[in-house]
């Protein structure tokens, strides 16, 4: 029998992925594409659990509307680490911690090295009989560190080891990582702090000044008033780094820019004018975010 080739390797995962676990479109990025999934029902307790490396795995409108979107994703975190973004925000979670996503929005996953997760779906109305959800429960980091999060990696262990289960008994450990999870999350919803403050001033700083070539973290530290030390700190405690964000930020606007740029249009001078003042490393950057070369995204996107 004839061995199958990776982007036959790579079809056949993302087949699976749509199969079990809803609609995704994916694309391999830079490096040797790796990719299992395995699935496990206890009775009211659906999982999957994604083992893959240098892949970026996203749900557009398009994907969306093609199934019931009536849930989140909760994931949890095993090994390696995993980029996840919806709603105009991205974090960074590492083995032993949580996130939600919510099926109903877009949201990409970036794996750029070996990874495995574990995905539990939350049925909506469950999750909002016990808080109110918003999108300021999606996409955040909840860590390792806090004991809610340690006891909830640790009931879902326990439930998918145990074949025995009842339907009764699955659908009140389903209830159990809601209520372990809820308090962590309602302290999102109380006053920003002095902290979140600053940061959200950072982040409208560097949203701002995208295009000018002073924009790095040095200069980010001077204009708010700290040392390039605590900048760092701030950012790497919402899973994030300061100079990664920049680059990824700037280049999320170089493919819009590139989306609707007319065919003739350079995609050098697309770069340069979002910060990018060398094209070669522009296009190693794009592709390492985008799985492409810049040329190859616009004939894509056309």
């Amino acid at each position: 029998m004839a061995q199958m080739t990776g982007n036959e390797q790579f079809q056949q995962w993302l087949a699976q992925i749509n199969q079990e676990c809803g609609n995704f479109a994916a694309r391999p990025l830079e490096g040797e594409f790796s990719g299992h999934l395995e699935t496990g029902y206890a009775q009211g307790l659906k999982l999957s659990t994604v083992t893959t490396a240098n892949v970026n795995l996203y749900r557009t409108k398009n994907e969306i509307s093609k199934q019931n979107d009536s849930w989140f994703y909760t994931v949890f975190q095993l090994e390696g680490q995993a980029i996840i973004e919806q709603n105009e925000r991205q974090t960074v979670i590492q083995p032993g911690d949580i996130t939600l996503v919510d099926a109903s929005r877009p949201c990409s996953i970036i794996w750029q090295q070996r990874s495995r997760q574990t995905s539990l779906l939350l049925p909506r109305s469950l999750l909002e009989q016990q808080l109110r959800v918003g999108e300021s429960h999606c996409v955040q980091r909840l860590g390792k560190n806090l004991p809610m999060v340690q006891m909830s990696h640790r009931l879902l262990q326990e439930s998918m080891n145990n074949r025995e289960l009842s339907g009764k008994e699955s659908e009140a450990a389903l209830e159990a990582i809601v209520c372990l999870l809820r308090p962590v999350l309602q302290q999102q919803e109380v006053t920003p702090s002095r902290r979140d403050k600053q940061f959200d001033k950072v982040v409208q700083l560097i949203d701002s000044h995208l295009q000018s070539e002073m924009l790095r973290p040095e200069w980010l530290a001077n204009e708010t008033g700290m040392s390039v030390r605590s900048l760092y700190r701030m950012f790497a405690n919402k899973g994030l780094v300061v100079a990664q964000y920049i680059k990824n930020r700037r280049l999320d606007l170089c493919a819009k820019a590139i989306r609707s740029a007319a065919d003739d249009e350079k995609l050098a001078g697309i770069g340069f004018s979002w910060g990018f003042t060398d094209h070669s490393h522009f296009s190693t950057a794009f592709r390492q975010r985008f799985g492409m070369s810049p040329g190859e995204y616009r004939k894509r996107n056309r």
